[in-house]
């Protein structure tokens, strides 16, 4: 998380309007969800990534390994959909008997897990290219330029901080269980592990109270205060996103057209 946020900062796109970026994000997303196709999640997830990496300065490697995140929990999760068991082996490509059924992969189950996954991997791809290139500080004002409530804005800002909060207090647990031996071996590093969970969370919330109690020594009235940045106002910037969009839409819907389902 911290990694993400300094290079938001440090990105080539930072100076671009993050309502421009927002807006491209949340049309990408909306067109990888909508078009439910294999081929156009793929398509979203090059465009995404060229976008992020070679416009947006991101090195290759971190984008490929905050891929590889999601990537472990998905692959788990579209396992349930491609193995489905049947009362008739023929349905499968690969089965094996299991109390008097078949539980196997067949094509379809193999199709839609993988129709799942590049579209999950596609939807990813957008929220990446908006956090790795806009700082929070800046989302939060291209949010309120669209008329999300104040309360949900300064509350996406407050855990957005916090989260720092719970991070750094993890960091110096492992950094003096590390200093103590406490993951020298399988066994004790189980139990530093154990401890940690343990104190963790109480140690986290004793540190953002003293972060609150801090901002209402300093007039704090439930409304965090920034100068809003000016960006440059380019109405001709929307032109790219929606070009993207339309171009992918149109693959979309000439895709149904010549199999006559998505794909």
């Amino acid at each position: 998380m911290i990694s993400i946020d300094q290079y938001a900062y440090l990105s080539k796109l930072k100076s671009q309007d993050p309502m421009v970026k927002l807006v491209f994000c949340l049309m990408t997303l909306g067109v990888c969800l909508w078009a439910d196709s294999m081929i156009v999640a793929v398509l979203i997830l090059m465009v995404m990534g060229w976008y992020t990496v070679c416009k947006g300065g991101i090195p290759f490697s971190l984008w490929t390994r905050l891929m590889m995140i999601p990537s472990s929990f998905l692959m788990i999760g579209v396992v349930t959909i491609a193995i489905h068991a049947s009362a008739d082996p023929n349905v499968f490509m690969i089965s094996i008997p299991a109390a008097g059924t078949y539980i196997g992969v067949s094509q379809n189950g193999l199709q839609s897990a993988a129709r799942i996954f590049m579209k999950a991997l596609g939807a990813v791809s957008c929220l990446y290219y908006l956090s790795l290139n806009t700082p929070m500080v800046d989302l939060l004002q291209a949010l309120g330029k669209l008329g999300v409530p104040k309360l949900f804005t300064e509350l996406m800002g407050l855990i957005y901080r916090f989260i720092f909060v719970f991070l750094e207090t993890a960091d110096r647990m492992v950094t003096a269980q590390k200093s103590r031996l406490g993951y020298e071996s399988p066994r004790s590093g189980y139990r530093s592990l154990a401890a940690l969970a343990a104190t963790l969370f109480i140690r986290a919330y004793q540190r953002a109270d003293e972060l609150y109690t801090a901002l209402e020594a300093r007039g704090y009235e439930g409304e965090i205060k920034v100068l809003d940045t000016s960006f440059n106002r380019d109405r001709w910037a929307y032109l790219t996103p929606v070009a993207v969009n339309l171009a992918l839409a149109a693959i979309a819907l000439f895709l149904r057209r010549i199999h006559g389902g998505w794909s």
